[in-house]
């Protein structure tokens, strides 16, 4: 009872700070392909499909499975997925807040309620896999060392020998998400020292991935979560190093820039600051590290430096495409322990310690990268207007009230046109450029199955020149196009032409039906094609 009348308050303050954004982020628009294909791929899970062998997965089956469950008590719609998606905020705010207590109620919140900032607002509350892995990484660091003072010299007392098995399933977990996240795992274990029981605990929690290779194949397993994320992607989702400081280099990043709300404070310009925050990232990782390496030859407390080690290893997801969402993803979790290091560097001199500590990053950010975090936090809390696609009982918001109008016109013609069991193919305008989907459609029209195992489209993997993208069209009954985001530009391969035989086959074999709002290049938004019947 005392910890909860210590620990209360502060614990109240970061939910608090989890929370104001939730009435503005619920009915808000999140990212239509991602939050698009959490809605579908669970659904599917739950009707047989397996991931990378029935479908295009780049992550672990972990996430889809959560969500599958969770669909299967509550339905498959996007309040239940959203719900998730703040669930698992806050176990990234809360897993700062545990690992912090050591130094106290300020420091604890201080670095929770920046980890909270961070997070919240750049997806919205889209349950997309790495927000939960980092969660879960985080609650197995707080497992593995306990709570302050259950933990001496770096191993555990006899009464916390179950929390080793806990934090080894839940590190475990963490990979079934996004098996990416193994470097900062593998990282923190240094410091942690994994004794047979976390061992144990892991190998339990990892052999999940033994039915999946089992079901799924593991030729199949090994190309959708090594060969296609890390070879045949990669190549049209990177962007420049460091990030262009007069413009920005990712295309939603400058469309997001034409609605950018405005800010009272001096602040560098948007596009300099995604490189200014990747400057503060490597340096709070830096001094991280090193506050770790004191307090462990200070007291021989390896907490701090096994915290650091993490955080150093989720640099790479930043690295590799430098916008304001990885960023996000990735610094929430530094920044959110640079408290601790702050308060560790300044102890026993004559500085309001804690204080400083708990303005360290508040300062840093709001200086630096005031534009997304403070900024875009603040945006959240007030509600805007809403844009929402509904169709029997299932509702997808999005962020263009024209794209709304046109999906509401085509989802009726779709309803005079097709039949239920008829396979659905969604892609772009032109299918030689496939850097994004409108994958929310086959949400929204549950009683078509997908024709292609291509859901999340994606340059280099789904118009490769084996990808049999256009076999899979040729056995589609309905095709749907959007030009959305035909004007698709970004420094990477994203911008090369794949082959033209998918636009072949649906200029062959299938018939325009209507062609809805006005989109780019004199096509439609969105365009409703159904197999040509003979004499059309």
């Amino acid at each position: 009872m005392d910890t909860v009348r210590r620990w209360g308050p502060a614990a109240a303050v970061v939910l608090v700070a989890c929370s104001l954004p939730l009435r503005g982020l619920w009915r808000a628009p999140g990212p239509p392909m991602e939050e698009g294909f959490m809605l579908v791929f669970p659904w599917l899970v739950n009707h047989g499909w397996v991931p990378n062998r029935d479908f295009l997965h780049l992550y672990g089956p972990g996430s889809l499975w959560v969500l599958a469950g969770v669909y299967r008590v509550a339905g498959t719609t996007i309040e239940a997925e959203r719900a998730v998606g703040f669930l698992q905020q806050l176990g990234v705010a809360f897993g700062v807040f545990a690992l912090l207590r050591p130094w106290g109620r300020v420091v604890a919140a201080a670095g929770a309620v920046m980890a909270a900032v961070i997070i919240v607002p750049p997806i919205g509350l889209t349950a997309l896999a790495w927000v939960g892995a980092v969660a879960l990484g985080l609650w197995s660091l707080h497992f593995a060392f306990g709570s302050p003072g259950s933990r001496q010299g770096g191993r555990p007392g006899t009464k916390k020998r179950g929390r080793e098995v806990v934090a080894g399933v839940l590190a475990a977990a963490a990979l079934l998400h996004r098996p990416d996240l193994a470097v900062a795992v593998g990282l923190a274990a240094i410091a942690v020292r994994p004794t047979k029981r976390m061992v144990a605990g892991f190998a339990v929690g990892l052999s999940p991935y033994l039915l999946h290779l089992a079901v799924a194949g593991p030729a199949a397993v090994f190309k959708g979560l090594f060969l296609e994320p890390v070879f045949e992607l990669r190549g049209g989702r990177r962007l420049p190093l460091p990030p262009s400081w007069h413009e920005f280099d990712g295309f939603l990043q400058r469309a997001g820039r034409l609605i950018e709300p405005s800010w009272p404070l001096p602040a560098p310009p948007s596009p300099a600051q995604l490189s200014l925050w990747l400057g503060l990232l490597v340096a709070t990782d830096a001094v991280l590290i090193v506050a770790g390496i004191l307090r462990k030859r200070r007291l021989g407390d390896a907490r701090l430096l096994a915290m650091a080690l993490f955080a150093a290893g989720l640099l790479p997801q930043a690295l590799q495409r430098a916008d304001s969402t990885h960023l996000a993803w990735v610094s929430c979790v530094p920044l959110g322990f640079l408290p601790a290091a702050v308060a560790e560097l300044l102890r026993g001199r004559r500085w309001p310690t804690t204080a400083a500590a708990a303005l360290a990053p508040i300062v840093a950010t709001l200086v630096l990268v005031p534009h997304f975090t403070w900024r875009t936090y603040v945006d959240q809390l007030t509600p805007g207007p809403t844009h929402a696609m509904e169709r029997n009982g299932r509702t997808f918001y999005y962020g263009r009230p024209d794209a709304v109008s046109a999906v509401h016109d085509l989802l009726q013609e779709v309803d005079r046109t097709a039949k239920p069991g008829d396979k659905l193919f969604v892609g772009t305008g032109d299918l030689r450029k496939t850097p994004y989907s409108e994958a929310f459609l086959y949400y929204l029209l549950p009683e078509l199955p997908p024709a292609t195992r291509f859901i999340e489209m994606d340059p280099g993997v789904a118009n490769a020149d084996d990808s049999g993208m256009a076999g899979e069209i040729e056995h589609a009954d309905i095709v749907i196009l959007s030009s959305i985001r035909d004007d698709w530009d970004e420094p990477n391969d994203s911008r090369r032409f794949g082959p033209d035989e998918p636009n072949q086959v649906v200029a062959r074999d299938f018939c325009l039906v209507g062609s809805y709002g006005k989109g780019l290049f004199g096509h439609g938004l969105y365009e409703l094609y159904v197999r040509c019947t003979a004499g059309q």
